[in-house]
């Protein structure tokens, strides 16, 4: 029995640092999009001025990051293009093929 108490606290302090490990390495937050069949796709924590091809149809891109971000209506970041700032949204049914985040 007494040995419970302190391994509970451990095991406790080690979840909640995990936690707020967890909670760091994502604070750039998430960039979330709608694919086929309207399932929610995302990217968490994305790199900078990395361009991400789509590999199927992708449309209601929104910015949840902390970051801008560009996407283009063709694959290789080419194309239309379209910023959104961080915590806005494209409009909607705009599709689009690929997308870059804090672009230089």
């Amino acid at each position: 029995m007494r040995l419970c108490r302190p391994l509970a606290a451990v095991l406790g302090g080690l979840a909640l640092a995990l936690t707020t490990t967890g909670s760091a390495l994502a604070a750039d937050g998430t960039f979330v999009w709608v694919g086929p069949q309207g399932k929610a796709y995302s990217i968490a924590g994305p790199p900078d001025n990395k361009c991400f091809d789509m590999a199927q149809e992708a449309r209601a891109a929104r910015n949840a990051t902390k970051k801008p971000l560009v996407i283009y209506a063709q694959k290789k970041c080419k194309g239309t293009a379209l910023r959104l700032a961080p915590g806005r949204s494209a409009p909607n049914g705009t599709r689009f093929a690929s997308v870059i985040f804090n672009p230089r």
